[in-house]
């Protein structure tokens, strides 16, 4: 069981000296019991008080990092079932699987429309993080020469699926230095596949037939040595592979249960694309770490990197890009000038519009808090004397010679106090971005 608050301070310094960041050692308790703090921030603790408070101050559930590098894939650390409670902090990797029977033809070209996911959406991009390459062939040397090949072709983390533990030590001699996902440890194997994963230094999955089983293997696997461990509950079924997902994540959050304190990974393939595709999507908000799909459509891909985008968007925190004047196209100082809001989505789609009109244009962005504009001006965040604020910060007078502004439709209303006090000539612009091109080839005249 958890340590409470009480319990907590009784092994601090109590000095109350500020310096965690908390105004007490009590507060400070409080924090580490919430799961809010880390033990490492009161730099007075003793060396005694950190073995016992050792529990407290590790997260309920495990970091784990699968690759190196710019390719690196961070999951878990979770410390809430639910978004509007505070944030989700490491989004779930999507892997794809490829098996090791195709020619090496096949699997290159395989490869490649892999590397291929990637998407840009509202400034951020958006990827498949991993291949997963499962042994079909039950041969060493053939699973070595298709990890060496895979390697060579892709830069993503490979997750080793093969119960030979000959292959899984052929292929981690070749791609170890990557640090790959080893799949996997079971009842009757870990004993071998752990002392791989301890050799090469790899984190490792940890399979069973049910969470009983893999709550009783975990312990064994982490007194040998190996602590980065992903659960399999080999559930195949989306109803109890959602039942275990869920259970793993509140017994973790709710009951501090270590041998369940892992991230997980979960299966989505199971022959029909759609069907994977909203299996995927299930997974991917309750509470999968990695999910695996054998799909390899980009109309399969994108929505559910942008689903996982939207779910770990803190939301509390919006995307907004920086406040100042941006050019589309080549614009000189007789091209367009549009103002619009910082909020990442609205700016992109703006953008997006601007540049399907073919109009070079300056669009001036001004800092609403990562609102979007009607949220903005409802808040007092986009008004008449923030546009002039933006449009004399930026300098635009010197940028165009036209001294006219395009306003966003909805907001219309701010057109006559902005004349005012701007001295520029407002022109109300469409209220749906879909309008832009139209109203820039028909209505824009100098």
């Amino acid at each position: 069981m958890p340590l409470s608050a009480i319990e907590i301070y009784k092994h601090l310094p109590k000095t109350n000296c500020g310096e965690c960041g908390s105004p007490t050692c009590l507060a400070f308790a409080m924090r580490l019991a919430g799961k809010k703090a880390a033990l490492e921030e009161c730099p007075h603790v003793s060396e005694e008080a950190k073995a016992i408070l050792e529990s407290a101050s590790a997260p309920p559930i495990r970091l784990v990092t699968i690759g190196t590098g710019e390719n690196k894939l961070e999951i878990g650390n979770e410390t809430v079932l639910f978004r509007h409670e505070a944030t989700f902090y490491h989004p779930p990797g999507l892997a794809v699987l490829v098996e090791s029977n195709l020619s090496s033809e096949q699997l290159q070209e395989k490869v490649n429309h892999i590397n291929s996911f990637t998407f840009e959406r509202v400034g951020q991009k958006l990827k498949v993080e991993l291949i997963a390459l499962q042994d079909k062939d039950n041969d060493p040397l053939h699973y070595a020469q298709t990890v060496k090949l895979v390697k060579e072709h892709s830069p993503l983390p490979l997750i080793l699926m093969s119960e030979n533990i000959s292959s899984l030590n052929e292929g981690l001699k070749i791609v170890s230095d990557r640090r790959p996902l080893i799949y996997a440890a079971t009842v009757g194997n870990y004993n071998e596949v752990v002392n791989i994963a301890k050799q090469y230094n790899c984190p490792l999955v940890v399979k069973g037939n049910d969470l009983e089983e893999i709550a009783g293997l975990t312990p064994k696997i982490v007194s040998q040595g190996v602590t980065d461990l992903i659960l399999d509950s080999g559930s195949r079924s989306l109803q109890s592979a959602l039942w275990d997902l869920n259970h793993i994540r509140r017994l973790a959050l709710k009951r501090n249960y270590r041998p369940l304190g892992y991230p997980t990974i979960a299966f989505a393939s199971d022959g029909d694309i759609y069907q994977e595709t909203a299996w995927a999507a299930i997974f991917i908000t309750k509470y999968a770490g990695i999910i695996v799909l054998k799909g390899t459509e980009p109309w399969e891909i994108l929505p559910l990197l942008t689903l996982r985008q939207n779910i770990y968007t803190d939301p509390q925190k919006p995307i907004q890009v920086e406040a100042k004047l941006y050019a589309v196209g080549n614009p000189d100082k007789s091209s367009p000038l549009l103002v619009t809001s910082n909020f990442s989505l609205t700016y992109f789609t703006v953008e997006g519009e601007v540049e399907a009109s073919k109009v070079p244009s300056h669009i001036l962005v001004v800092d609403t808090e990562g609102t979007s504009v009607l949220t903005a001006y409802a808040a007092e965040k986009f008004t008449a004397e923030k546009i002039v604020e933006a449009l004399k910060k930026n300098g635009v007078e010197n940028v165009v010679a036209h001294r006219k502004v395009i306003i966003p439709g909805y907001v219309a209303v701010l057109s006559g106090k902005l004349e005012e006090l701007s001295g520029w000539q407002i022109l109300v612009g469409p209220r749906e971005a879909s309008g832009i091109p139209n109203f820039l080839k028909t209505r824009w005249q100098v």
